[in-house]
C-alpha cells in the first residue's frame, strides 16, 4: 500500500496535515513551551521514525546483552509501552506475567533475560521512570523501547533505526508513507542505525547510504546491522526440526525471515498473520491440523513462541513439533565504535 504511488498522491493532503501537527508538536518541545524532562539515571532511547517492524526488540536485547558483560546486571530496565497487552497503566514484570499482560516483545525479553534485567510496560514513560526509581534505587540504566517521538522524556543516548528495505529518506509521513514524522526528525538521534541489512552489503553500498541520510542526519555516526538466525529451538524437543515445515509469523515484515527458512528448509505453508496477532484456539487448531495431516514440523518467531507457548492449547496441539528461531543483531562492521557509544553515554557528564 505504502509503495504505490496512486495511494501516496491521493493521500498526500493528509500527509500534509499530519507533518504539520508533528512539526508543531516537536517546535514546542524545542522551545520549551513542553517540558523534557531528564533524570539522574541513564535513559537509553531505542525507536525509529516509522511505523512497522524495524528491529527494536532485537536491538535493545543487544544492548542489554552488552551492559550485562560491562557489569550492569540487576541494575538494567527495559521500559516498553506493552504494545497490545491487555492491562493498562504501569506494570512490573514478575513471574505471573504473560504476553497478555506485558506484550509480547517485553515478555520476549523478560523470559530470555531475567532476572539480570528488568522489564516494566508503561504507556506514560515520564511517570513510569520515577516508579522505576523509587521501587528499585540500585537500578542505573533504563532502556527506552520505541520512544523516539515520546519527547516528554530527554535520553542520555537516542538510538534511531531504519529498514534497509525502507529507508527514512525514501519514505514519506502518514498516511502516503510509513513516517510518523518528518525526515528531518531523525536530526534529534545521536546515532542511526540501519536494520536487516544483508551480511555481504558492500561498502560501496553503505557509503551510498550514508550520503543519503547524510541530508538530514549530518556529522553523526550510521551503523549497518543484519540479523543472524540461531539454530530452530524447542524447549520441549530433543531432536531436530524435520525439513518439511509450516510457517506462523505475526510480525510487520515476514519476508526476510521466510527468505532465509526457504533457503534451508521447504515451506510448505505460511500461516501469516498482523503484527502483534494474539492467537485464537481456532487459529492454533487449524495450524496443528494441517501439520499433522502433512507430517510437518511448525517453526515461528521467538515473538510468536512466547504467546503460542503460553496459549492453553500448546500442550495439546503444538508442544511436540512447534519450534522458534531466535535471532540476533550482527553489526557488519564498527562493532566496537557502537559499543563505546554505548560506553561513553553511561559516563557522568
Amino acid at each position: 500500500m505504502f509503495d504505490n504511488k496512486y495511494w501516496q498522491l491521493v493521500m498526500s493532503p493528509f500527509s500534509l496535515l499530519y507533518k504539520w501537527v508533528t512539526q508543531f508538536r516537536n517546535h514546542l518541545y524545542n522551545i520549551g513551551s513542553k517540558t523534557s524532562f531528564e533524570f539522574e539515571t541513564k535513559v537509553f532511547s531505542v525507536g525509529n521514525l516509522s511505523v512497522g517492524g524495524t528491529g527494536k526488540t532485537p536491538m535493545v536485547e543487544y544492548i542489554c546483552r552488552h551492559l550485562l558483560q560491562l557489569g550492569y546486571a540487576g541494575k538494567t530496565t527495559v521500559l516498553s509501552r506493552g504494545y497490545g497487552r491487555k492491562t493498562k497503566g504501569f506494570r512490573l514484570a514478575e513471574e505471573t506475567d504473560t504476553a497478555l499482560t506485558l506484550g509480547d516483545e517485553p515478555y520476549q525479553i523478560y523470559n530470555k533475560f531475567t532476572p539480570e534485567v528488568r522489564v516494566a510496560v508503561g504507556e506514560e514513560r515520564v511517570l513510569a521512570i520515577p516508579t522505576i526509581i523509587y521501587e528499585h534505587p540500585e537500578n542505573e540504566v533504563i532502556i527506552l523501547d520505541d520512544a523516539f517521538q515520546h519527547r516528554s522524556v530527554k535520553p542520555d543516548l537516542s538510538i534511531v533505526l531504519s529498514d534497509y528495505q525502507h529507508p527514512f529518506y525514501k519514505d514519506y509521513v502518514l498516511p502516503s508513507g510509513r513516517l510518523r514524522e518528518s525526515r528531518k526528525g531523525i536530526d534529534r538521534a545521536d546515532a542511526l542505525v540501519i536494520t536487516k541489512c544483508p551480511l555481504n552489503l558492500s561498502r560501496e553500498e553503505q557509503e551510498e547510504i550514508r550520503q543519503s541520510a547524510s541530508k538530514y542526519f549530518l556529522n553523526k555516526p550510521v551503523y549497518f546491522a543484519g540479523i543472524s538466525y540461531q539454530n530452530a529451538f524447542s524447549p520441549f524437543i530433543e531432536r531436530k526440526i524435520k525439513k518439511e515445515i509450516a510457517v506462523v509469523t505475526g510480525i510487520a515484515h515476514a519476508a526476510p525471515f521466510i527468505d532465509f527458512l526457504q533457503k534451508e528448509y521447504t515451506v510448505v505453508k505460511h500461516f501469516k498473520y498482523s503484527d502483534h496477532h494474539f492467537f485464537s484456539s481456532t487459529e492454533i487448531e487449524e495450524i496443528s491440523l494441517f501439520a499433522q495431516q502433512k507430517g510437518l514440523d511448525v517453526i515461528t518467531t521467538e515473538k510468536d513462541w512466547v504467546k503460542l507457548s503460553n496459549h492453553e492449547l500448546f500442550d495439546s496441539s503444538l508442544k511436540n513439533n512447534l519450534f522458534y528461531m531466535p535471532m540476533m543483531v550482527q553489526f557488519l562492521e564498527q562493532e566496537k565504535s557502537f559499543q563505546q557509544l554505548l560506553e561513553e553515554s553511561l559516563k557522568d557528564k
